[in-house]
């Protein structure tokens, strides 16, 4: 009786048992393609470490780094002559020298020069708040000491809108015209904005394990502008330098105060004889009308302005950079 007793219990027993080896399997599968991923992490990152310092001195930068209050600042300077025009990128672009360069070889006779901020090309990647006023203040500094001839034209794409506002009010005299490259535009409203609250930077943990760097490497035509009007060097240098670049504290933290920089501009208009000229992209997409609306009221005061509107896509550099040069040009001349 006892041995079947037992033979009973062991019989009840083995499903259950078998159950358990069934339920633990998906489990061990899972835990062994965690561990296969982590070692590729692991390994990229390595690759990364290794191929970033070798890449960065085997590649002569391009521009004159210019000491600022936190650091240096990155200038790109065609040293052409003729009237100053400051070129300044739209957020998170990695190599502003190289971005802007199919408009910057349109602009012969003007002494064009990109000027980088933080974050961004060949400048330093970790700076204070990415407030308007720094901001403002840094590239203040860095023209000062280029000794730009004054007054000089301000062009931004994107963001820097944000900036060109907030300097020309605090520079007047030093400003001759502004240029908006498909502007993005401080929204209205009244509420109270909180500061940004810091917390892990998932985007710079992309570059520094190296996932930004194959995708860049499987797939370039992913990260390099829609245009054919870059050299193979250019295109190439992008890449590498957006896999550098991507997710840096600097504009990580200009990210996070994007709302805040706008509410710091509400009622912010620039000043009534300060003559304007906005590029808008049409994309097709159905926005041109609420950014040509919010264009106009931001330049209702501004007695000489322009809107001009170009097919294509927001970098408007990429594909329109004859027509926008040639548009400059007489933009310039008709307010001269």
């Amino acid at each position: 009786m006892r041995l079947l007793a037992r033979r009973t219990s062991k019989a009840t027993e083995a499903p259950d048992s078998g159950a358990r080896k069934k339920r633990r399997r998906p489990l061990r599968a899972a835990g062994i393609v965690g561990l296969v991923i982590l070692g590729l992490v692991l390994a990229s990152t390595v690759i990364n470490l290794i191929l970033e310092p070798a890449e960065k001195s085997s590649i002569k930068p391009y521009g004159e780094r210019v000491a600022v209050s936190g650091g240096a600042l990155n200038v790109y300077r065609t040293g052409n002559g003729g009237q100053p025009i400051v070129l300044l990128s739209g957020l998170g672009t990695p190599a502003p020298g190289l971005d802007f360069a199919p408009l910057v070889r349109e602009l012969g006779g003007f002494d064009a020069m990109v000027v980088e901020g933080f974050g961004y090309g060949y400048s330093d990647m970790e700076a204070g708040p990415r407030t308007n006023e720094n901001i403002s203040t840094e590239l203040h500094e860095a023209l000062t000491k280029l000794q730009v001839r004054q007054p000089y034209v301000l062009a931004g794409h994107s963001i820097a809108s944000f900036y060109m506002l907030d300097y020309a009010n605090r520079y007047p005299a030093e400003v001759s015209a502004v240029i908006h490259l498909d502007a993005s535009i401080p929204k209205p409203g009244s509420g109270p904005v909180p500061e940004p609250e810091g917390g892990f930077n998932w985007e710079r943990a992309l570059s520094v394990t190296g996932l930004v760097r194959t995708v860049a490497w499987l797939a370039p035509d992913v990260v390099n502008p829609d245009s054919d009007a870059y050299t193979e060097d250019e295109l190439q240098r992008m890449r590498l330098m957006g896999s550098w670049n991507y997710g840096n504290p600097a504009v990580a933290d200009e990210t996070a105060r994007i709302a805040n920089n706008a509410a710091a501009l509400r009622g912010v208009t620039y000043p009534d004889d300060l003559p304007v000229l906005a590029f808008l992209a049409d994309d097709k997409s159905g926005s041109l009308e609420t950014k040509t609306a919010s264009t106009e009221n931001l330049l209702k005061n501004v007695k000489r302005h322009e809107i001009l509107t170009l097919e294509g896509g927001h970098y408007l550099h990429w594909t329109q950079a004859k027509p926008m040069a040639d548009a400059i040009r007489a933009f310039l001349s008709r307010t001269a």
